[in-house]
């Protein structure tokens, strides 16, 4: 089995790729799940980021390497021909990780330190609803929901044992600090229009709260406001009002990520400020052209964001590092159970073939039961040093080679760990290949 990550975020391509490479990907997992191409798949889409993990099973004599790699290609096809986009560019715009590079390149994302605004704690919770749309999809094999379990248990320690993130800022409130220092007046007497109903809209009627903001419009293209506010406060704003709705907010905060962006001539005049954390856009850049127009957008976030300091920096990434080597080695300790297990069956079947021999000999007599049980307790003595010497060999990464001897020396043949797939639930440096074209421009 190959674990592997394919991740296209802010810190290496622009904002508008990632969301044309999101678009591209919508339900690619389901389908290569479906066709039998992976055996399961994951896919994490926030405002700045798209990560597909998958787990991919080669052929019985199939370099894991090509496999790979002709799954990457039919990604990249896929992908490109969804979002418009030359597969080439496709390949380039996306960072490749593969097994202890995948985990320990999640359990950075799940800790907030790839964040645009580092130690974010928004992100936990979107990596744990990207499995659980997994989940509910089907397409959550074994490995990859212990993967993302390792990392949530490793979210948590970074949360509790370092500093990193208490003071609570993320891409919204920073918007928002951003959003206060070019509006006239105080959160208490300003008037807010929030567009959508998501993750991130939550979030934003959340922090407008916590800032004194108590004057809250919801505008829902899909017609979902009316529940949302039910649920969260604010007033609903049907089709019709949203004209007289941005008439009076003073910010309008686009979350929803809508088909096409609202036009500059849609904004009636006046002085207000529009924050767009809509990854496909919200708003047409041009309303940053308009009289008293103010437009803060996700690159606007991701520059102004703090950094935080150096030692909870270090003292988060040394807590990912010792988990993704754990993580490892609980996955290099599964491959080893399937070598001793063969090895102990074919112990057992020489055993019982000698021991049918005895029977045949000495019949049912006390002869042969003394044999038996003499037979079995050096078959379990010679079984203890080698088994001892998995153990070890697969703490020190080295299980290749005694699965490499169990081949050799007996012709034994070591199984492939199965596919797992989980039923929906109920109501070292990391390795990154490089996959960019050596002549991109």
């Amino acid at each position: 089995m190959v674990l592997f990550a394919l991740v296209a975020s802010h810190q290496n391509v622009d904002l508008n790729t990632v969301a044309r490479l999101s678009t591209g990907a919508l339900g690619l997992s389901e389908e290569m799940v479906g066709a039998g191409r992976l055996q399961g798949a994951v896919t994490l889409s926030t405002c700045n980021r798209l990560e597909l993990y998958g787990e991919l099973a080669p052929a019985p004599g199939a370099s894991p390497q090509a496999a790979l790699d002709e799954v990457l290609a039919e990604l990249a096809e896929q992908i490109g021909s969804r979002s418009g986009l030359d597969p080439e560019f496709v390949t380039g715009s996306l960072r490749v990780f593969t097994d202890s590079g995948a985990a320990r390149h999640l359990f950075t994302v799940v800790s907030g330190l790839e964040s645009a605004v580092v130690g974010e704690r928004e992100i936990t919770g979107q990596v744990r609803r990207a499995l659980n749309d997994a989940q509910q999809a089907g397409t959550a094999s074994g490995r990859l929901l212990r993967l993302f379990e390792a990392a949530a248990r490793t979210a948590r320690k970074v949360g509790t044992q370092t500093a990193l993130g208490e003071r609570g800022r993320s891409i919204v409130s920073v918007a928002l600090d951003l959003a206060d220092d070019v509006t006239t007046g105080t959160w208490a007497s300003r008037r807010a229009l929030v567009f959508g109903t998501g993750a991130y809209a939550g979030a934003t009627m959340a922090a407008l709260r916590d800032r004194g903001c108590a004057d809250i419009e919801v505008f829902s293209a899909s017609g979902r406001a009316e529940q949302f506010t039910q649920n969260r406060g604010g007033t609903p704003v049907e089709p019709a009002g949203l004209p007289a709705a941005l008439e009076r907010a003073d910010v309008v905060i686009g979350c929803s990520g809508g088909s096409s962006p609202m036009g500059a001539s849609a904004l009636p005049a006046g002085p207000r400020t529009v924050v767009d954390l809509a990854l496909t856009r919200d708003f047409d850049p041009a309303v940053a052209d308009l009289p008293g127009v103010d437009l803060i957008t996700l690159e606007s976030v991701r520059l102004a964001a703090p950094e935080e300091t150096l030692e909870s920096v270090e003292a988060a990434t040394g807590i990912v590092e010792h988990a993704a080597q754990e993580f490892a080695a609980s996955q290099d300790g599964r491959d080893m159970d399937a070598a001793i297990v063969a090895l102990r069956r074919h112990t057992m079947a020489v055993l019982d073939a000698e021991l049918e021999k005895v029977t045949s000999h000495h019949g049912c007599t006390a002869a042969k039961e003394q044999i038996e049980l003499a037979m079995r307790r050096m078959v379990r003595s010679l079984l203890h040093t080698p088994t001892v010497r998995a153990r070890e060999l697969a703490a020190q990464g080295r299980q290749d080679e005694y699965i490499t001897g169990l081949e050799a020396l007996y012709g034994i043949e070591v199984p492939a760990a199965p596919a797992e797939r989980t039923a929906p639930p109920a109501p070292a440096p990391a390795t990154e290949i490089d996959h960019r074209p050596k002549a991109a421009g």
